[in-house]
């Protein structure tokens, strides 16, 4: 049973202190909002909820940053908002390929949203003018490097959107205490093989602020 009453504040977790000054900008001084530091990947980000959500009084968490979009779904500075969380390389290798937890009987990588939120936060985000997009995000425990790696994933999860590194670690703390949980990504980089170059770390920071300043007036 998910606790979605109004009461209770929403705890907001990023990997790094950049992506939360983007998130509190966009804030703007919402006391409804606490914004926390997950660390970088999934371990930590599962640690550092759990210890932020110990107190109690949270309705909703929701984790956020920037990461690599898939280019057939998400381009770069577009938002994109989970309607899955999945730990795509949490499993085995096998003969045959990849196996995930959930083929092998040892649990789920898998963690669901609410899709009607999802929904809403994307058309609220559309019609303030971003490009935004619902889809599943990817919590990888090596960022993809190669154009080889992301088709695996693409084919492993079809329709994936993004990746990152601490969603799926997030969500496993808030499923533990039946809270609903939400993820959020502004795209920094294609998926696939590492341009620095071209990524726009500073442009999906702003894009980063902007939606957060959106959610405000929908959550």
């Amino acid at each position: 049973m998910e606790h979605t009453t109004s009461d209770g504040r929403i705890l907001i977790m990023t990997a790094v202190e950049g992506e939360r000054e983007a998130v509190l900008r966009g804030l703007n001084g919402d006391t409804r909002f606490a914004v926390e530091l997950a660390g970088v990947g999934a371990p930590s980000a599962a640690a550092s909820t759990a210890l932020a959500l110990a107190g109690g009084g949270y309705r909703l968490v929701i984790s956020a940053g920037i990461g690599g979009g898939f280019v057939d779904v998400a381009a770069l500075e577009s938002v994109v908002v989970a309607d899955a969380i999945i730990a795509a390389d949490l499993g085995a290798e096998t003969a045959e390929g990849f196996s995930s937890v959930d083929e092998l009987g040892f649990g789920s990588s898998r963690i669901a949203v609410n899709g009607a939120t999802t929904q809403r936060l994307v058309q609220a985000l559309r019609a303030a003018g971003q490009t935004a997009v619902a889809g599943p995000i990817l919590t990888v425990t090596t960022a993809t490097g190669t154009a080889a790696t992301a088709e695996r994933l693409v084919k492993r999860v079809p329709g994936a959107a993004a990746e990152a590194m601490e969603g799926y670690g997030v969500a496993v703390a808030a499923n533990r205490l039946e809270l609903p949980v939400m993820e959020i990504r502004t795209i920094s980089n294609a998926v696939g093989p590492r341009d620095r170059a071209a990524w726009r770390i500073k442009e999906a920071l702003q894009a980063l602020e902007a939606a957060f300043s959106t959610l405000t007036e929908v959550i």
